[in-house]
């Protein structure tokens, strides 16, 4: 870990008046309040101390020494609290017309059923034989597209997007046009295409390695139901034509909305099967460092904890049987005079193999030797990497000249060590003045704590901007079925309790580094509303104003206006994530939500009664023919 360096104490304590200042100078007008505001001062003093005594536990871990008294001064400088009042429909619902809550309350209503959820794509196929594509289309457009779904185009969007920023929601857009196609399809795909990743005997070959596999479950697909939201394609050229889409998202974002998003899909620009291989070469080369540190009596440590000593480390190597020189090569590198180096540097071995391809080398368990971490990753494989950074950058550019923030999707845990990379790679370049690349964590992984604190160590370490989106996740089925069938560890969290509890620790972690520096921004996207209020006490505590604009808030479209519209009109940043595209061309996109909210529509009785009662208040005030004004 690193610690933050000391200051003089004068310095120190100008720097906190300074600040103080500032924030006796900045005064938050929310137009939506709750009963918790009225809480005794006396209550709210003791649930900021709470809330800093926690914080400070977990501050006060190697590397975070310089924080807890921060986060100790931040609190008490906090002098305005905030807090937004989810229960009050008729706010909630401004924004929407009559015909629009009865549709929001009819589907919501249909989506809690497993029988309409399982069998969806059955129910549509036979509903558009019965009534035709054209009167298909237009009772999609009634219903569900008309609920989940902003329009066919850039241009169609544009009124539902402009009178959301009335409201004070902003847009993520997200051209969501998917290929549909089966498990037997997308697995012949996958197998046709694959080429193996390096050796089947190196470290960590019981979980790893299994999950970086071909397998039936690579297909995004579970039994012949959900479109796959996973890119297949057989030639570069349809990776391009996939960038020009995102480019023109891009680009309507900008037209349509001030600092907005747009989302993207590392494996509509990439093969698949690459960004497969490539994770795996990623997570071996994690694992070797791991194995070094348990040699050098430092297992058992967290990740960012661990160091390894140079000279053991070039005895070992040795032992091993490698003739590089480790030693001199990384102090030369590095420039240290520690003798150690951290995980952070371990991995940044991968972005220099064409200087030191020497030291790129992991065991054979089986044969007991060494071998080339890169032995069955091409030239082509390379180039083909290269070109996909190359799509990459076009479209951080293209986002950067239009005023766009680009979010990074997260996609299955076998992609996501290749596309955190490349990622990373992104920010390095653009997010060095203000974010423009958000990656994103899915909270529903066992490892995503350790992946969300090592990416803002090395953005600390490398002076950029961190910028991330947190999810629970998308693909706790098929992630489940895959580990099963491939007979490796589940890399999901055990229940959805421990999801939220990993997500609130994630979260809070995020949100002490923006405390720290104001230099990291954080989407919190859910649809939880204990998350919700869990990250509007955090933010009173460590006093991080909603005009700061380092704290966003995201939902999807059709679902949870009771949570996005009262902290829009609160003055938060909130966002809702607005898929577009013609009606037949985005019906996979629909049955996967389906499928991935299942469990939350099913919950969502909260909603629904705030719908029916504001619609039986319109009723009985004479308002039901209301028409949103803006």
């Amino acid at each position: 870990m690193f610690c933050v360096k000391t200051v003089p104490a004068s310095t120190w304590a100008n720097a906190v008046n300074h600040f103080r200042r500032l924030l006796s100078n900045r005064r938050l007008r929310s137009i939506v309040t709750s009963s918790s505001t009225n809480r005794p001062e006396k209550a709210d003093h003791a649930r900021t101390r709470s809330g800093v005594q926690r914080a400070s536990a977990r501050l006060q871990s190697p590397g975070e020494c310089g924080r807890a008294e921060r986060d100790r001064t931040i609190s008490s400088s906090a002098a305005n609290k905030f807090s937004v009042d989810f229960e009050r429909g008729q706010e909630a619902y401004r924004s929407k017309d009559s015909l629009e809550l009865l549709r929001s309350l009819v589907v919501l209503k249909l989506c809690s059923y497993d029988f309409l959820v399982d069998n969806n794509k059955e129910i549509m196929d036979l509903s558009k034989k019965i009534l035709g594509q054209k009167v298909f289309d237009q009772f999609m457009k009634m219903t569900f597209y008309g609920q989940f779904v902003a329009g066919e185009d850039h241009i169609s969007i544009k009124p539902l997007i402009q009178k959301n920023q009335a409201f004070g929601v902003g847009s993520v857009l997200d051209y969501s046009v998917e290929e549909d196609i089966s498990q037997n399809e997308a697995h012949q795909k996958e197998m046709d295409s694959f080429i193996s990743a390096a050796g089947n005997e190196s470290i960590g070959k019981d979980y790893r390695e299994k999950n970086y596999e071909a397998g039936k479950q690579l297909g995004d697909s579970q039994d012949e139901v959900i479109g796959a939201c996973t890119y297949f394609h057989a030639d570069e050229a349809k990776c391009d034509q996939h960038m020009e889409t995102f480019m023109k998202c891009i680009k309507s974002s900008s037209e349509s909305s001030m600092n907005g998003f747009s989302a993207i899909k590392m494996t509509a620009l990439g093969r698949p099967q690459l960004l497969l291989q490539f994770s795996e070469v990623l997570v071996k080369w994690q694992q070797f460092f791991t194995f070094l540190a348990s040699q050098q009596g430092r297992d058992g440590m967290e990740a960012l904890a661990q160091k390894l000593e140079l000279t053991q480390l070039q005895e070992l190597m040795i032992r091993l049987g490698t003739k590089a020189d480790f030693q001199d090569c990384l102090s030369g590198k590095k420039g240290e005079s520690t003798g150690c180096i951290d995980i952070l540097d371990w991995i940044s071995l991968i972005d220099d193999r064409v200087w030191i391809p020497d030291l790129l080398f992991v065991p054979n368990v089986k044969l007991g030797e060494l071998e080339p971490l890169l032995k069955n990753f091409t030239a082509e494989d390379e180039n083909q990497l290269k070109r996909t950074l190359q799509r990459l950058d076009v479209l951080a550019k293209c986002a950067l000249e239009n005023g766009v923030r680009l979010m990074v999707d997260a996609e299955q845990t076998y992609f996501q060590p290749a596309i955190s990379k490349l990622t990373l790679d992104l920010q390095r370049i653009y997010n060095r003045e203000k974010p423009i690349v958000f990656n994103t964590y899915q909270c529903y992984l066992k490892e995503a704590y350790k992946n969300v604190t090592m990416d803002i160590e090395l953005s600390k370490k490398e002076g950029w901007c961190f910028a991330a989106k947190l999810v629970r996740g998308a693909y706790m089925y098929q992630e489940r079925e895959r580990a099963k069938e491939l007979q490796y560890e589940d890399p999901i969290n055990p229940d959805y309790e421990s999801t939220s509890r990993m997500y609130h620790r994630c979260l809070r972690y995020v949100l002490d580094e923006i405390a720290l520096n104001r230099k990291a921004n954080v989407m919190v996207a859910s649809h939880n509303e204990d998350t919700i209020k869990h990250t509007l006490i955090r933010m009173n505590e460590l006093g991080l104003l909603p005009t700061e604009n380092k704290v966003f808030f995201g939902q999807l479209l059709g679902m949870c206006d009771q949570i996005s519209f009262p902290l829009g009109l609160a003055g938060f940043s909130v966002y809702k994530y607005v898929p577009y595209g013609p009606v037949s061309e985005v019906m996979p996109y629909l049955s996967r939500r389906a499928q991935e909210n299942r469990g939350f529509m099913k919950g969502a009785q909260k909603e629904r009664e705030l719908l029916w009662k504001e619609l039986k208040r319109r009723l009985l005030s004479g308002e039901l023919l209301y028409r949103p004004i803006y």
